[in-house]
């Protein structure tokens, strides 16, 4: 089966196609990682937090920074020509090309601490497919448990959509204003380096976040991709940032529209007044929404 089709020849997702892809449905994989040190050095060091991220055995770890962990490592002969794994082996072989973590809910039943013991399961919860404006798109939900110690700490699901390659004509859906009642906010430059930090922090490999001519040629942006869970760990760290006593139980995120590196972007925030909740967005530097988010506190 093709990977993904070309501009006159467009993979069509059809109902025998979609029965195809839910045979995956219900597989599942476990992996057990010590929750390391120099992973948390690195990253505090990317997002300007060296100086006050405790990086010793027992040291809480900083919501979403366990992403750090349990990361995809497929042998050089298996990657594709958009840096991802080819098609197939856990994951469905869905044959379109452009892949992306479109959002997710996350819950802390018990803090993840550097030196942990961790063991994630993941599980293939569902494949669906959707007609868009430009063509089809198929979205599939996971679902990972992680266990510190063998205790549940988090339960996190994921939102993957594959979409069309992109097309000369295709619709553009129309922006959508940021609120405009921040109280916390914070000016991000996502240069080359910031995103190649992250791309190697998480061995992430797609090269819309690093290689230009790709980005701008194959898939059609005017410049590199800022990583969504990057800008999901942003507005998280800015919450941490402006509530650092807080204990986050709870997260979840939407990215709306992509953000380049071509101007600076901004992440906000807005808490309830009963401290236990706040709105979290990023906007671009038109003040256009780009990523909706929520965090609760214990």
């Amino acid at each position: 089966m093709a990977e993904a089709g070309t501009p006159s020849e467009p993979v069509r997702i059809t109902p025998e196609l979609l029965a195809h892809l839910r045979t995956w449905e219900g597989r599942s994989e476990s992996f057990e990682e010590p929750a390391g040190a120099a992973p948390v050095r690195a990253l505090a060091a990317t997002l300007d937090r060296d100086a006050d991220t405790p990086t010793i055995s027992g040291a809480a770890l900083p919501a979403l920074w366990h992403w750090l962990y349990f990361l995809p490592r497929a042998p050089q002969r298996e990657i594709g020509a958009d840096g991802h794994p080819r098609l197939g082996g856990f994951l469905p072989p869905v044959p379109l090309p452009r892949r992306m973590w479109a959002g997710g809910r996350l819950k802390w039943h018990a803090p993840l601490r550097v030196g942990d013991a961790l063991e994630r399961s993941t599980r293939i919860e569902s494949v669906t497919h959707k007609s868009g404006r430009s063509g089809d798109l198929v979205f599939l939900l996971l679902r990972h448990e992680v266990r510190a110690g063998g205790v549940l700490s988090l339960t996190e699901e994921q939102d993957i959509v594959y979409r069309a390659p992109a097309q000369a004509g295709d619709p553009v859906p129309a922006p959508q204003a940021a609120p405009s009642d921040a109280t916390w906010s914070r000016e991000i430059v996502p240069d080359p380096v910031l995103l190649f930090r992250f791309s190697a922090l998480t061995f992430n490999a797609h090269r819309i976040h690093y290689d230009r001519p790709y980005a701008t040629g194959a898939e059609g942006y005017p410049g590199l991709v800022v990583h969504g869970p990057l800008i999901a760990t942003l507005l998280a760290d800015l919450a941490r940032r402006e509530r650092p006593e807080a204990r986050v139980t709870g997260f979840s995120f939407r990215a709306v529209r992509p953000t380049t590196d071509l101007h600076p972007f901004r992440v906000c925030g807005a808490p309830a007044a009963d401290g236990r909740s706040a709105r979290l967005w990023a906007q671009d530097h038109e003040g256009w929404l780009t990523m909706q988010a929520e965090i609760q506190f214990a």
